[in-house]
């Protein structure tokens, strides 16, 4: 239950009586003696309810109450008025003002009218949640493209983590787009305003390292001709991607450690410690723990980077997606010359359905441009049939099931209908393949 009240009155007799009273009652109460002050010290989205005497030195409760409602037009505002300022009040409650009362007032009084506020102002609170949830599913489900269970389950736990404050390990093969979900996990959560630095472990030369990633001072080795930011000091307050993280060299993995630990670091050849707050998201194809154990990594680090782990699937495990991931690449590529992506005849989806794409949504994405473009794809072309008919066959049913149901918005019998299906076969089907109606109803 909310409890966070506001009282903005310039008599302190009056804001010393209310805060008694509503301390006694177990609220949260913040005093001030200016509309100004109030103004400037109101956080975004207040949890709670504003109490405001209507006549005061400079700013008054009606001119509070407009400024106010110009950022949030639900927070109630409750005016406290004497006798001739009754039809003022009444007019400024035609205006958006919650309520008001006339003192001398009772504690009584003023506690029902403010509980009545703070019911409405939890139910207006608790519905800009679930809208906002609602616009980051949404988002992230054009982000993060899949309909197979495991990527309904990323995606669920991406939302999850995103607005945690803890480091997170991204396991999966090349190509698989580590990258986005850890750019997802930074555009979703509350560092999204500021840097994502995305760093390479495997790309930077082992004598660069150190100066890559903490900087240096003027004169620090040969050639350091001027102070140099690091990555890690430019991403001060945001996140860090560290991808093949396997790759640190070990002196390197000993100072990152210690910027975790400490969330401080050091410039090469500075002595000043500077402060820095960041996320670190790191990735990996191999499992770091075996890979401490074999003296390639330092296990206290990966213990660090291992808060959370997200496990991506590579592609040949969810097919069910190749087609609307080939479908979204094509177009967009397409979209880019200003033409139409080819049709996919049915032996190539066959043949999508059959590779096991060892390079992943990347070997996809690359296919599908080379199909809009009319250039072929050995993809498309020579796809080696790495599964059994049945294996084949399953996966095709599970796209023609849900492409019906994504062209019906989840309306089963449309579905029937189209499929030639009775409903209790259907069922079995859409049961065998994890497909759940609701699913494309929201999708929609």
């Amino acid at each position: 239950m909310l409890n966070s009240v506001i009282v903005v009155d310039d008599e302190a007799s009056i804001r010393s009586a209310v805060e008694q009273w509503l301390n006694l009652s177990g609220f949260n109460v913040q005093l001030f003696a200016r509309a100004e002050d109030c103004l400037a010290q109101l956080p975004r989205h207040f949890p709670g309810v504003v109490i405001s005497d209507v006549r005061m030195p400079g700013m008054g409760g009606l001119q509070l109450l407009e400024r106010v409602q110009a950022d949030d037009p639900d927070l109630p505002i409750i005016l406290l008025t004497g006798h001739g300022d009754v039809p003022m009040a009444v007019e400024a409650m035609r205006n958006g003002a919650y309520d008001f009362l006339e003192k001398p007032f009772t504690p009584q009084h003023l506690l029902g009218s403010l509980r009545r506020a703070l019911e409405k102002r939890q139910l207006v609170l608790e519905n800009r949640r679930l809208h906002e949830q609602a616009d980051l599913k949404s988002r992230l489900e054009s982000t993060l493209l899949g309909m197979s269970q495991g990527l309904q389950q990323l995606r669920r736990q991406v939302l999850d983590l995103a607005s945690l404050p803890v480091n997170v390990l991204i396991r999966g093969e090349t190509g698989s787009g580590k990258e986005r979900v850890a750019r997802c996990l930074h555009d979703f959560g509350p560092r999204a305003g500021k840097p994502f630095v995305a760093l390479n472990c495997a790309a930077i030369p082992e004598s660069l390292f150190e100066a890559e990633l903490f900087g240096h001072e003027s004169g620090a080795f040969t050639g350091a001709q001027g102070k140099r930011i690091g990555k890690l000091e430019y991403a001060n307050g945001g996140t860090v991607f560290l991808d093949e993280i396997e790759s640190m060299p070990l002196a390197q993995q000993a100072k990152l450690l210690r910027v975790i630990q400490e969330q401080k670091l050091e410039r090469l050849g500075a002595n000043q410690s500077i402060s820095v707050d960041l996320r670190i998201i790191a990735a990996t194809k191999p499992d770091l723990l075996e890979e401490a154990r074999a003296g390639r990594f330092r296990e206290d680090l990966a213990y660090r980077l291992n808060v959370a782990e997200l496990r991506l699937a590579p592609l040949r495990e969810r097919r069910e997606d190749i087609p609307l991931l080939f479908e979204h690449f094509a177009h967009a590529a397409a979209q880019k010359l200003g033409r139409s992506a080819p049709p996919l005849s049915a032996t190539q989806l066959a043949q999508l359905l059959s590779h096991d794409w060892p390079g992943n949504v990347r070997e996809l994405a690359n296919a599908a441009e080379r199909h809009a473009l009319g250039l072929g794809s050995p993809s498309l072309d020579s796809l080696p049939a790495g599964h059994s008919l049945g294996a084949q066959m399953e996966a095709f049913e599970a796209q023609c099931l849900r492409a019906a149901l994504r062209l019906h918005k989840g309306e089963i019998k449309g579905v029937m209908h189209d499929l030639q299906l009775p409903r209790r076969t259907l069922n079995e089907k859409m049961q065998r393949h994890g497909l759940v109606r609701e699913d494309f109803i929201a999708r929609e």
